[in-house]
């Protein structure tokens, strides 16, 4: 199969499209002929060798796809049914992937669509899970319009929390058509954010890791209260919890995120889609920081008329 892969760390050059073995599933696992796969930022802090040192690496922890191929003991699915989820192995960015979690596409999804959703709704429901926020009470997610921060904005919402988010004027709208009140980020965060919360809010999710915890504690009353995905050092200098997949991974959004987006609850804009052979063209975009939304590749028959 075909398979993106690097030999040594450095710019997007490094990538390559390789040949290597077909993946067979193992007991649990189920195989897919991989439509779409998502991008994501680790992608190129591995490529830059800021994460694993071992070479060569794959890359690609999201993709979707039609099962063509089950591990011993599934019954879930069949040959054919279309899902989507996470890879394991981290070699989801190829043409056959195995899959470690899945759950159904959603009818009105497409595979791009559904390749961007892993990531960031399980990322969202684990933060929200440990934030512990009820129904009734007021969240405050800073970084709140990118991947994880808008599915993190409508899954609270859905669970009947009070959302307030930071963004950039230009995105305020958006957050608005989420369901989230939008504040600017910056000096004066606290002021603001009181301004529509006067005795502060039940919990805060930094999602953007841009030094913004001392506030976000502040307003949320105590750094039990906060929960940050994007700042692992500010974490520890001011006793504030740092959510990672190595703690536990809240697997449960995969077959909950359907009945939302088929209800209209739920969505994930993809910004840009690439082929396979367009996955250096792929970083770069990703590094520049400008696109906002979900950068996917396309695999086989869906990567026809990409660009």
């Amino acid at each position: 199969m075909k398979a993106v892969r690097f030999n040594r760390f450095g710019g997007p050059e490094v990538l390559e499209i390789v040949d290597l073995p077909d993946p067979h599933p193992g007991h649990g696992r189920v195989r897919i002929a991989v439509r779409a796969a998502g991008i994501n930022p680790s992608d190129w802090m591995k490529r830059r060798g800021l994460m694993d040192e071992q070479l060569p690496q794959t890359l690609g922890h999201e993709a979707a796809g039609v099962v063509d191929q089950l591990g011993e003991g599934v019954t879930d699915v069949a040959v054919g049914d279309r899902v989507f989820g996470f890879s394991t192995e981290g070699a989801a960015q190829a043409e056959l992937a195995v899959l470690s979690s899945y759950a159904p596409i959603p009818a009105s999804l497409d595979f791009p669509g559904a390749a961007a959703l892993p990531s960031a709704i399980e990322t969202a429901t684990r933060a929200l899970d440990r934030l512990g926020v009820a129904s009734g009470g007021t969240l405050l997610i800073s970084g709140a319009s990118g991947n994880v921060g808008s599915a993190a904005v409508q899954l609270a919402a859905v669970r009947g929390v009070r959302v307030i988010g930071t963004a950039g004027p230009a995105r305020h709208e958006y957050l608005r058509s989420l369901g989230a009140e939008p504040v600017p980020y910056g000096e004066g965060l606290v002021e603001r954010v009181r301004a529509l919360a006067p005795d502060g809010v039940d919990a805060a999710l930094d999602v953007a890791g841009s030094g913004i915890l001392p506030d976000l504690i502040a307003l949320a009353g105590g750094p039990g209260r906060v929960v940050t995905i994007a700042d692992f050092h500010g974490a520890q200098e001011h006793g504030v919890a740092f959510s990672s997949g190595d703690g536990g991974r809240a697997l449960h959004a995969l077959a909950e995120i359907g009945e939302l987006i088929e209800s209209g609850r739920f969505s994930l804009p993809v910004t840009r889609t690439f082929p396979l052979a367009g996955i250096a063209e792929a970083h770069r975009v990703g590094e520049e920081g400008r696109v906002r939304g979900k950068l996917v590749l396309l695999v086989g028959p869906a990567a026809e008329g990409t660009g």
